[in-house]
């Protein structure tokens, strides 16, 4: 994944130009905090990018969040899940894949309720709604 500073959610559709546009997981999230536990604890140097994943969080715990509404600046999406890690992380880095089966590693993917652009720098919140 090539990182870029801005793009546009659609609502029930996804980010637009990616490859789930659309599809069930509209958008997949990885947080900056679980990803730099993860390298240190495999003594690695990967970028973030190699997860392949839509949004890179700072400040917020994916663990267990299924069901959760999440706000990146003015747009709304509702967490439905866990993001498995594939076998492309273990080309990224040997050990990476199963490092990433705990503590829901590899992220989260959530479906798109209400859409717009987002860009780096928005903020990124739980809502109680």
């Amino acid at each position: 994944m090539d990182p870029v500073q801005q793009g546009l959610l659609d609502t029930n559709k996804g980010l637009r130009e990616s490859a789930n546009y659309g599809g069930r997981r509209h958008v997949t999230i990885i947080s900056r905090e679980r990803w730099s536990e993860l390298m240190q604890t495999l003594k690695a140097n990967v970028d973030p990018s190699a997860r392949r994943a839509n949004l890179l969080v700072s400040g917020l715990d994916l663990e267990n969040s299924r069901g959760r509404v999440l706000r990146v600046g003015d747009c709304v999406l509702q967490v439905g899940g866990e993001t498995r890690p594939c076998e492309r992380m273990e080309e990224a880095y040997p050990g990476l894949q199963e490092a990433m089966t705990v503590r829901w590693g590899g992220g989260a993917w959530a479906v798109v309720l209400v859409g717009g652009p987002i860009a780096v720098g928005d903020a990124v919140e739980w809502s109680n709604e």
